[in-house]
């Protein structure tokens, strides 16, 4: 596990040497920590970390490697029984996946499931109706079923139409410089688009030189060349956006650098009444999304970023959010926001390829009227395009 974390570490960009490998080994060896998760985790950090800048991927990192250890395990503690059921999670056939069938409407599944809460006494673990955890039953987690609630636990199929759970997101870096020079060439064609169609300004070196060499007054006018584009960007983040942090990261950096008038909200898997600034307060302080729509005019950019993969409902029922009950639908609000901001795009970091596979992506990009883009180069340069089109 050491060398695997040591191997993470140099993928994430973290200059880790065998040297600090060996001094991390040789310090746990001479006892110079007690033994708790917690302990480990700060001594790797000074052992591995020079730079303060790379400690969010470090975090990153450990947690992917070590996951679950920080929160669960402490000293004199056992194993947690979760952690042994979890590791005898049924492993089904194919055939017996088919065999698992749909419950039906959304209706049908949340009065299911408040049902099975009142009649349910006590802990259940792997069969096909309680809530628990492992087995085939539509509630709980840890199991399988291709339209479940997961209550708690680790999502493993990435199937669930609702999550009962609290989940911490962090908040993307754009700080980030590494391969993001590609990226701001991208984004410039928007600026130069605006600098194209800016109004004139006066050139009063220019004039004062003209009407001094012509005896006459001679006005010369140049280009406007400041930055007027306004950008509204808005990042899904957590949940199956995770794989695409690091692109979403040099993205965010590079439009961080690249605009003037830039802001930018964070939402997950589709917006609502409510969007935010700051991940790890994202459910105290939250930003309404009608506060956005009257504060920010019609004359900014919008653009999303987004895998938009998620369950149906998600956008087209009141209720339907992942996260918390809401009073309108997803579609509801999307439609508010493009009413507003007639000059927007989604960029979508998952391949275009599977983009037909996804029955939420194909109401998404219905909803944006085809504006979906692939987050490549080439699909930035045509995200611009469509941006610079649209006045």
């Amino acid at each position: 596990m050491f060398l695997n974390f040591l191997d993470e570490l140099r993928s994430a960009g973290i200059p880790a040497s065998l040297k600090e490998h060996l001094t991390l080994l040789e310090a746990m060896d001479r006892d110079v920590i007690g033994w708790s998760p917690e302990e480990f985790y700060y001594l790797a950090r000074a052992t591995y970390v020079k730079d303060e800048g790379l400690l969010d991927r470090f975090d990153r990192v450990f947690s992917r490697v070590f996951r679950g250890i920080l929160d669960s395990a402490g000293e004199g503690q056992e194993i947690p029984e979760d952690w042994l059921r979890a590791v005898a999670e049924k492993f089904l056939t194919p055939e017996q996946m088919a065999e698992i069938e749909s419950l039906g409407s959304w209706d049908e599944i949340m009065e299911t499931l408040k049902k099975r809460l009142e009649e349910q006494k006590g802990e259940h673990h792997g069969g096909n109706k309680w809530v628990g955890t492992g087995g085939t039953s539509p509630y709980g987690n840890s199991g399988y079923n291709p339209e479940g609630i997961r209550i708690g636990g680790q999502s493993l199929h990435k199937r669930a139409i609702k999550v009962w759970d609290k989940r911490e997101f962090k908040n993307l870096d754009n700080d980030v410089e590494l391969g993001t020079r590609n990226i701001k060439v991208a984004l410039r064609r928007l600026r130069r688009f605006a600098r194209e169609g800016a109004a004139d300004e006066l050139d009063l070196d220019g004039t004062i030189d003209g009407t001094a060499r012509r005896g006459f007054l001679d006005i010369q006018m140049r280009p406007e060349r400041r930055n007027a584009v306004k950008l509204l960007l808005f990042l899904d983040i957590g949940g199956s956006m995770d794989p695409h942090i690091k692109i979403c990261e040099e993205l965010f950096s590079a439009a961080t650098a690249e605009f003037k008038h830039l802001e930018f909200f964070y939402f997950h898997n589709c917006i609502y009444e409510g969007v935010w600034k700051d991940n790890r307060r994202r459910f105290q302080e939250r930003t309404p999304t009608w506060d956005v729509l009257h504060k920010y005019g019609h004359d900014y950019k919008l653009v999303l970023v987004g895998d938009a993969s998620m369950s149906p409902y998600e956008i087209s029922q009141p209720g339907g959010s992942v996260e918390h009950f809401n009073e309108e639908a997803g579609a509801v609000w999307m439609q508010r926001m493009l009413n507003v901001y007639s000059s927007a795009v989604w960029l979508n970091p998952v391949p275009e390829a599977y983009w037909m596979h996804s029955q939420s992506t194909r109401m998404m990009r219905e909803l944006m009227d085809n504006r979906m883009f692939p987050l490549t180069l080439s699909g930035l340069e045509d995200a611009m395009r469509s941006l610079a089109r649209k006045k």
